[in-house]
């Protein structure tokens, strides 16, 4: 496989900075330097959360991993009582200054270990505020970084819940990245679906399957029903939706009447009002399977995410960093089609969530065995320490620049206008 970056498979040789052409080229030239220099141990705090994959909130042995690194990097760590697994690395220079925030996601997926590269995104973080940590010490910059480490983002919580506790409260813009399939050399700006996640489960009553079927009320049927009317729901979907869910129940055996059955659905769409419109439409498919079959019905919402809004100023910055040192910008790649709790994250504070492309076999996409094993690769973690640099530069430019950091706030109070309240 080819590398994501040119000159390829060197960190330390790069093209010469224009001056004018980036803004602070001295701080983009230590952030350069301080990731290059910490390459190899990158790489293998990477292969070290890679090899251990842990699902939402067992992310014990990266927690444990994740902070012993950052402390011994000069970082002051905390954790939070209230979840076990997240944490939290701050660094304070000079007096006052703006609060920068960085996440790193930790977990994997059942069975298939590290397929959606959460693996890279860590070490994503852990690269930017530490590159962002040597530019304010180097320059005397006064402020204050904050990497959490997120957990539990495959059920699009973790965010969520860190926000409802305060964990975003000082940021005054928070930075992340997600690695996908795409062209080479590509770093992507695109936005994310919008998600609503059900559980459903249907109580029936057991009977006989021969002796006596119609004592039964059939739980199983329900899920059937259910299923087979969002199936013919989707004909009238919006291209662009997606609606998507499993069944499954205790106990069943083909000579009893299934009293129980449970289904896990999720809901996505553009914005969070599509999702919300195309979910009413949804439960309605699942109240209709209900009445057919004479059973109850418990739904209850368990998650949601809303799109990625990307800030205009903080991606404008990243485009200009991007195509004059590393590469090109899309606005189609990246997870233009998956969720993240880091869409909340964007609904509440200027942020930016860019996409970075790493080669994968074919058919090899995200949540794919194909994509666990590029995720480590040594292409994928150069890719990974070329968007962090990037990702670093802009997030130096919220600490040093006043009229900067005034514009992406500006620019989150046009778009939150733009799209209305949350439902």
């Amino acid at each position: 496989m080819d590398v994501l970056w040119r000159p390829e498979h060197d960190h330390n040789v790069r093209p010469a900075l224009e001056q004018g052409d980036i803004y602070r080229p001295d701080v983009l030239e230590a952030i350069e330097a301080k990731i290059d220099g910490m390459n190899q141990e990158l790489r293998d705090l990477s292969l070290n959360i890679h090899s251990h994959p842990e699902t939402l909130y067992k992310e014990v042995h990266a927690h444990d991993t994740y902070t012993a690194f950052m402390r011994a990097r000069g970082f002051a760590v905390a954790d939070f009582p209230d979840m076990p697994t997240a944490w939290c690395a701050t660094f304070s220079h000079g007096s006052g200054g703006p609060v920068l925030g960085v996440n790193s996601e930790m977990d994997a997926l059942p069975g298939i270990g590290h397929a959606c590269g959460h693996n890279l995104i860590g070490i994503a973080g852990v690269a930017v505020a530490c590159a962002v940590k040597a530019a304010m010490e180097k320059f005397d910059i006064s402020g204050e970084v904050v990497l959490l480490g997120t957990p539990a983002e495959e059920d699009c919580s973790g965010k969520v819940k860190l926000l409802e506790i305060g964990a975003y409260k000082d940021m005054d813009a928070c930075l992340m990245c997600h690695p996908a399939p795409g062209p080479l050399h590509s770093i992507s700006l695109s936005s994310s679906f919008a998600l609503v996640r059900y559980i459903v489960e249907y109580s029936g009553h057991s009977a006989h399957a021969a002796l006596s079927p119609w004592e039964g009320q059939n739980a199983l049927d329900a899920a059937v029903l259910a299923y087979t009317n969002i199936s013919v729901l989707r004909q009238q979907l919006k291209p662009t939706n997606r609606v998507h869910g499993i069944f499954s129940g205790q106990n069943w055996a083909p000579n009893i009447i299934p009293d129980n059955a449970r289904m896990e659905w999720i809901v996505r769409a553009k914005t969070t009002a599509d999702a919300r419109s195309t979910a009413k439409r949804v439960v309605a498919c699942f109240e209709a399977a209900a009445t057919a079959t004479g059973c109850e019905v418990k739904i209850t919402e368990v998650a949601s995410a809303h799109e990625l809004r990307q800030n205009a100023t903080l991606a404008e910055e990243l485009r200009n960093v991007v195509r004059r040192r590393y590469g090109e910008i899309d606005y189609e790649w990246g997870i233009h089609s998956a969720s993240t709790d880091f869409g909340h994250v964007t609904y509440a504070m200027p942020a930016l969530h860019p996409g970075f492309s790493i080669p994968s076999v074919p058919d090899g996409g995200n949540h794919t065995p194909g994509f666990t094993a590029a995720a480590a690769t040594e292409v994928a973690h150069d890719a990974t320490l070329v968007v962090s640099k990037a990702l670093a530069a802009v997030g130096a430019r919220v600490l040093t620049d006043e009229g900067f950091l005034m514009k992406a706030k500006a620019s989150f109070e046009e778009d939150k206008k733009a799209r209305g309240a949350p439902l």
